[in-house]
C-alpha cells in the first residue's frame, strides 16, 4: 500500500515531517508551478539574448547567481538556523557543476529555440540515473530502458521536425548542461542526509559565481529593458527552486522528477507567444514523446531505495 493510502513519511520527507494527500496535492502544485517558473526562464534568457548589444550565456550566469546568493541571504536573515554547512566538499562539487551547468544552458538558449534546448536538457534525470549505476551502485529496472527509447525517439522527431534548427554548437551546449546536471544530481545524492535544500541553493550560487565569471568579460549592456529581463531570468530561477525544495518534502523524488519533466513543454509553449518560435505538429508529439520517456525513466527506472539509503535527482540549475 502507497504512501497516498496510508499517510506514512516518504524518503524525502524531513524527519517528523508528516505527509497526507492535501499536502501532497499542493506539493504536486508547487512543481507545476516550478515547471513553470524553469521554463519561463529559459524564455526570457532567450529573449534577452535577442536584444541589441544585450546580455551574453556568461553575463545571464552571473545575474542568475547574484540574484539567488541575494535572495538566499534574505531567507537565512528571515529564518534563522536555515544557514547549516556541514560537507564543504561536496557543496563545492555541486558549486563548481552547477555553475557548469548554467553556462552551457544560457550558451544553448543563446544559440537554439528554447523548446529544443529544454527537450535536450531535461534528459538529465534519465542520464543521471546511468551515472548511478557506477556511482551509486543502483540497479535500474526494464522501465529504465523503455523510457530511454521513448525520450530518444521524442528528441529525434522534435530535432527532425519539430524545431528549423540544425543541430550544432547549441544542441551540444544543451546536452553538455544536461551532462553537468546529471553529474549534480549524483553529488546531491551524496550530501541529502547533511545538508538542507536552501544551504545548497546559497553554495550553488555562491561557489556556481566565480566559476561563470571568466565568461563575462564582454562589455556588459546598458539597456535598463536587458536589465530588466535579466532580473527577472534570475527571479524567476530563484522562484522556481524554492517552489521545488519545498514539494520535494512532501514527494518522492521520482515523482517529483516526473512532474518537472512539464518544463519543456512549458519552455515550447511559453517560447510560442513570446519568442514567435512555432513548432510543428511532430515538434509538439516529440515534446511529449520526450517527456513521457524521462518521466517513465525518472519513476521507475530505478528500484525503490532502502529507508536509509539517500535518494533522489536534484532541482534543474
Amino acid at each position: 500500500m502507497g504512501d497516498e493510502e496510508t499517510g506514512s513519511i516518504p524518503p524525502s520527507a524531513p524527519p517528523g515531517r508528516v505527509t497526507g494527500p492535501h499536502r501532497r496535492a499542493r506539493a504536486r502544485l508547487e512543481l507545476l508551478l516550478s515547471g513553470l517558473s524553469f521554463g519561463l526562464m529559459a524564455v526570457l534568457a532567450r529573449r534577452a539574448s535577442r536584444l541589441p548589444g544585450s546580455f551574453t550565456a556568461g553575463h545571464l550566469s552571473v545575474v542568475r547567481f547574484a540574484v539567488g546568493a541575494l535572495a538566499s541571504l534574505v531567507l537565512f536573515r528571515l529564518r534563522p538556523g536555515t544557514y547549516r554547512p556541514r560537507n564543504g566538499r561536496l557543496l563545492l562539487a555541486r558549486g563548481v557543476s552547477g555553475g557548469l551547468v548554467v553556462v552551457f544552458y544560457f550558451f544553448a538558449l543563446a544559440r537554439i529555440p528554447a523548446g529544443q534546448a529544454g527537450l535536450l536538457y531535461n534528459l538529465f534525470p534519465v542520464i543521471a540515473t546511468l551515472m548511478s549505476i557506477f556511482a551509486l551502485g543502483e540497479r535500474p529496472t526494464a522501465h529504465l530502458l523503455l523510457g530511454l527509447v521513448l525520450a530518444t525517439s521524442g528528441v529525434a522527431l522534435a530535432l527532425g521536425g519539430g524545431f528549423p534548427v540544425r543541430p550544432g554548437v547549441g544542441t551540444l551546449s544543451a546536452l553538455g548542461a544536461a551532462v553537468f546536471a546529471a553529474a549534480s544530481a549524483n553529488v546531491m545524492r551524496a550530501m541529502r542526509g547533511t545538508e538542507n535544500a536552501p544551504t545548497i541553493f546559497f553554495f550553488f550560487c555562491l561557489v556556481g559565481l566565480p566559476v561563470v565569471l571568466p565568461f563575462a568579460f564582454d562589455p556588459w549592456p546598458a539597456s535598463p529593458a536587458a536589465w530588466g529581463l535579466g532580473l527577472l531570468v534570475g527571479l524567476a530561477a530563484f522562484a522556481a527552486q524554492l517552489l521545488m525544495a519545498d514539494a520535494y518534502g512532501d514527494l518522492s523524488v521520482s515523482e517529483a522528477a516526473a512532474w518537472l519533466q512539464l518544463t519543456p513543454v512549458a519552455q515550447v509553449l511559453l517560447a510560442w507567444p513570446l519568442l514567435d518560435e512555432r513548432p510543428t505538429a511532430s515538434g509538439f508529439l516529440g515534446v511529449v514523446l520526450a517527456a513521457v520517456g524521462v518521466g517513465i525513466a525518472a519513476v521507475l527506472g530505478r528500484r525503490a531505495p532502502r529507508a536509509r539509503e539517500l535518494s533522489g535527482l536534484t532541482p534543474p540549475p
